[in-house]
Order: C-alpha cells, then structure tokens, then sequence
C-alpha cells in the first residue's frame, strides 16, 4: 500500500463493488458532512443517501451516488456497506442514474410496504374475530 494512502472497500448486497487505494474520502452522516484521512482516528459512522467522494493517491476524483449505509474506518482500511450505490466520474450521469435507480426501487418498495399493511391488517381482524 502506498505511504499515506487508505484501502477503500465498498459493499452492497451480493457484491464487492470498489477495492482500491485512496487518499481522501467524503460522506455524508446525519450529522453532516465528513473528511477522512489516512491518519484520521478509527471510526463508526451512519451514511446517508447522497454523495460519496473519493480521491486516489494520484488525485483523480471519483464519486459513488449511495443509498443508507455504514462506514468503518478501522487503521489503514476503510469499509463501506451500502444498501444500494452507482459509480461514476460524471456528476450529471451520476444524479440522473441515482434519482432513476433509487427512485424506482422507492416506488417499488412503498407498493411492497403497503401490500404488508394489508396484509397485517387482516391478520389483525382475523385474530380479533377469533377472540370474540
């Protein structure tokens, strides 16, 4: 690994999808926005969905659109576990890709909650008529 470099290791469901060194990295937290460094303290921290960006130890930018996630900083290593995220250098492709994929999966997602609903609402009913 290079001098002043950390290892950047970014996951989502079923795959390992960025290994690679880096210089610099920011997030997004629900505290807001953070730096880390090579030499930052070891660290947990909560993502949010937004922007994750990233500099190799040659300078080139890259950035991860990311859905909720974890961050753990642990010496040289950097983890990075996300529900969903799109890589591009593209800040443009990036947004419009993100808003199309999390987008869609939301919408998805609202029609499989509101299906549970129904679903725990008849249980409910059906368990109160037992009762009476």
């Amino acid at each position: 690994m290079t001098v002043g470099a950390m290892r950047l290791l970014v996951h989502v469901p079923g795959e390992q999808l960025i290994d690679r060194e880096v210089s610099k990295v920011e997030a997004e937290g629900p505290e807001g926005f953070f730096i880390l460094l090579p030499n930052h303290i070891d660290m947990v921290a909560a993502l949010k969905p937004g922007l994750l960006r990233y500099v190799t130890p040659d300078e080139d930018e890259h950035f991860l659109g990311v859905d909720e996630g974890v961050l753990v900083k642990c010496g040289s290593e950097l983890r990075v576990a996300l529900r969903r995220a799109v890589e591009s250098d593209d800040l443009e492709r990036l947004w419009d890709a993100v808003a199309q994929q999390f987008l869609d999966l939301d919408d998805h997602e609202q029609s499989a909650r509101s299906a549970l609903a129904r679903l725990e609402t008849g249980a409910i009913r059906a368990l109160m008529e037992i009762e009476r």
